[in-house]
Parts: C-alpha cells; sequence; structure tokens
C-alpha cells in the first residue's frame, strides 16, 4: 500500500466503524424521517442523542490536524477516517466532523485572537453550537470570489455590514451562534485580492436576517442546510476583524484547502457506499430470466465503479500527503485535481445505482437522490469545476512557460 495507516488510525478506524454498525446506520431511516418532518429551521433530535455516545467513545474533532483540541492527526491518517465518516449523512455530525464547522473552527484556531477561541471555538470544539460561512452572493458570479460585493466599512470602534449571502450553510440552524462574514473593507486597492476582509459575526446581531433555506434538488436540511441571509448595517467590535483588513483571500486560502479535501473524503466513502448498494440490488433483482447482475453492461458498470473510486483515493490520498509535507499552498494543483476528479467520479457511479435500481432509485427510498444531491452540489460548492480546471491548466501550462 503506498500510504499505509498507522496503527493509531487503524484502532480509530475500527473503533468508528464499529460505532457506524451500532448507531449511525440503523438510525438513518430516522434520520431523514427527522429533516422531512422538522424542516431545515430546527435541530434534529438523533443526531444531539448521538454525539454524547461518539464523544464519550472519544470519535471526537478527528478533524484539527497539529492541535491539542482534536486526535493531532495528518491529513493523511484523517483521510480514511473522514471516508467511513462520508458514507453517512447522518454521521459527521455526530462526530463533529461536519462542514462548514470544521473549517471555521480551523480558521478560529489558526487565525483568531484568544478571546475568539474562548467565545466561539471552545463551544464549537464542545458541539454545542454550530456556526456559518458567508462568502457567495446571488447577485455576482461568486466562482471569482474577487467580485463579492457585501462591504464592511469601519466606523470608530466597529465596522459595519451590509450585504446578501446565500448558500450560507446551517443559518436556518437554530444552535448557528457565530458567522465568519467575508466582505470588502477596501474596494479600490488595486490589488483585488487584497480588498477583501473577514469578519465574525455573532447571528443574534441586530440587522441579520435569515431570509429562507435554500433546497438542493429539493431537499431542505439534509445534504445541506443552505441559507440566505440578509445584513443590514449590521455593527459588530473591530476586535472582530480576522487577521486584520485586506488578509480576507490568505484566509480563505487556508481555510479552502482542508474544506475541499474533506469534501472529496467522504465523497470517497459515499460512492463506496453506493457501489455496495448497488452490488446488492443487482444481486437479488432478477430481470429477462436472469440477475441484473449477470447482464454484461451492469458488470461493466461495477467494474468502472471500482476502479474510479481507487483512482480517486490514491489521488485523493497523495493531496492529503501534500498537504502535510509541503503545506497547503504548495498543494495547490492536487487540491484542485482532486476537487475535480472525485465529485465527477461520485456523480457517474451514483447516477449508475440510481438506475440498477430502477424507478425505486429516482425515489427517497434508498438514499441514492440525496447521495447524488450531495455529490452534484460539490461540483460548485468551494469553486466549481471550471475554476479547478482552469488553475490545473494553468500549473501545467507554466512548466514550459521557457520552452
Amino acid at each position: 500500500m503506498l500510504f499505509p495507516m498507522s496503527p493509531k488510525v487503524v484502532e480509530l478506524k475500527r473503533r468508528l466503524e464499529n460505532f457506524m454498525d451500532r448507531h449511525i446506520y440503523p438510525n438513518e431511516v430516522r434520520f431523514y424521517r427527522e429533516a422531512e418532518e422538522l424542516g431545515p429551521w430546527k435541530g434534529y433530535p438523533v443526531v444531539e442523542e448521538l454525539k454524547p455516545l461518539a464523544r464519550a467513545e472519544g470519535l471526537w474533532n478527528l478533524f484539527l490536524p497539529e492541535s491539542s483540541h482534536g486526535a493531532g492527526l495528518t491529513n493523511l491518517e484523517y483521510a480514511p477516517l473522514c471516508e467511513v465518516m462520508g458514507r453517512s449523512h447522518l454521521a459527521p455530525e455526530v462526530f463533529n466532523c461536519s462542514a462548514p464547522d470544521t473549517g471555521n473552527m480551523e480558521v478560529l484556531e489558526r487565525y483568531g485572537t484568544e478571546a475568539d477561541k474562548d467565545r466561539w471555538l471552545k463551544p464549537l470544539l464542545a458541539g454545542e453550537i454550530r456556526s456559518c460561512f458567508a462568502m457567495t452572493e446571488p447577485a455576482v458570479a461568486s466562482s471569482d470570489a474577487t467580485n463579492i460585493e457585501s462591504s464592511i466599512v469601519r466606523d470608530g470602534d466597529h465596522y459595519v455590514i451590509n450585504g446578501r449571502k446565500w448558500y450560507t450553510t446551517n443559518a436556518t440552524d437554530p444552535r448557528c451562534k457565530i458567522c465568519i462574514f467575508m466582505g470588502k473593507t477596501d474596494p479600490d486597492n488595486p490589488d483585488r485580492h487584497k480588498q477583501q476582509s473577514m469578519i465574525l459575526v455573532p447571528m443574534d446581531t441586530p440587522g441579520i436576517e435569515v431570509k429562507r433555506p435554500l433546497p438542493v434538488f429539493g431537499f431542505y436540511g439534509v445534504p445541506d442546510r443552505a441559507s440566505e441571509v440578509v445584513f443590514t448595517n449590521v455593527r459588530v467590535p473591530k476586535e472582530n476583524i480576522l487577521l486584520g483588513e485586506g488578509r480576507g483571500f490568505e484566509i480563505a486560502q487556508g481555510r479552502l484547502g482542508p474544506g475541499r479535501i474533506h469534501h472529496c473524503m467522504r465523497l470517497i466513502g459515499l460512492a463506496e457506499r453506493t457501489l455496495e448498494k448497488m452490488c446488492r440490488r443487482v444481486r437479488s433483482w432478477v430481470a429477462f430470466g436472469k440477475p441484473v447482475s449477470e447482464q454484461t453492461v451492469t458488470q461493466e458498470r461495477i467494474a468502472e465503479a471500482r476502479i474510479m473510486i481507487e483512482q480517486a483515493r490514491l489521488l485523493t490520498l497523495n493531496a492529503a500527503y501534500a498537504m502535510d509535507t509541503v503545506g497547503n499552498k504548495v498543494a495547490k494543483a492536487e487540491i484542485a485535481m482532486i476537487k475535480v476528479a472525485v465529485p465527477n467520479m461520485a456523480c457517474q457511479i451514483i447516477d449508475w445505482a440510481i438506475q440498477a435500481h430502477g424507478g425505486g432509485g429516482t425515489s427517497n427510498d434508498f438514499g441514492l437522490t440525496q447521495a447524488y444531491a450531495t455529490a452534484r452540489l460539490l461540483r460548485l460548492a468551494d469553486g466549481p469545476d471550471e475554476v479547478h480546471r482552469n488553475q490545473i491548466a494553468r500549473f501545467e501550462l507554466k512548466k514550459y512557460s521557457n520552452a
């Protein structure tokens, strides 16, 4: 094996898989039912019941690298654990390893003041509150983050914030208490990457209105609590600015690298689970006098799915290794490659699984429509395919700049 697991990771993976078998898979039907019945404005009781169990078993905050608050795992060590959690929509939050909280906790850990950590990081690490990240805007093409027009204006000892954001994950959650907001503090700066800043905004600050939840392929709350939020003359203390004015892109790069690879790790787990469902279905389903598994078109799809998963996993492990050894900035190409390859892989395998399940595959009964919504969303979230492909091409062409 190119990237062997350490004994510590082998043991954590064993315990994690055991917890999934005992607590996660048996509660998935209940989880989806609660998400549908309670909607995106409520917390889901099954999640809150399982979180203390996960914490008691030491399966908590596994994502934080090089930190005394987590398991102290590298990105490479975390990869197989994140993959296991990705097999179920229920799992990541139960282990306090779900987006956007993971990325926000990393921002607070790296860039927050001690006061920020006491007020926000500690309760996030304890799973007592949730958070959101407000970056994307409906009025501009936010795939180019320099387009973002929300304003952060200094006014004495405060900043005044105005803007309309959407796909702000978690904003409808009643436990969401803190927002990391990205906007312009210096719109006239000739360096477009120094116009933006990030600032901490408590969600109970006057002037914040969570307008509506946004469905993802008709789903509210799962796989994402996407939300539209309006900020009107929201005043926060000047101390809430992260790192200082003009450092927004610097923080974004520190945040989005781990966020992107975590999404890919989870999607590999989701693709594995989907392939399992597909294999079980076609072995038990008979059409035209023989099991569907004996149809050569089915066998070809299963074979291609296995190849695609293994390719994606190796590419992701390579990116994790690069992040650990040379840093997120140097590993930009590796991160961009997995961000294109893995969601596309998952979309294709889930599509084949839907086909194998027949009409039922398009219902919510088998978890495939929810899985597809997740995979398709992640071809856009944290940068669309096109942006990452352009970046990969530029890296490649740069090798021949003197040719």
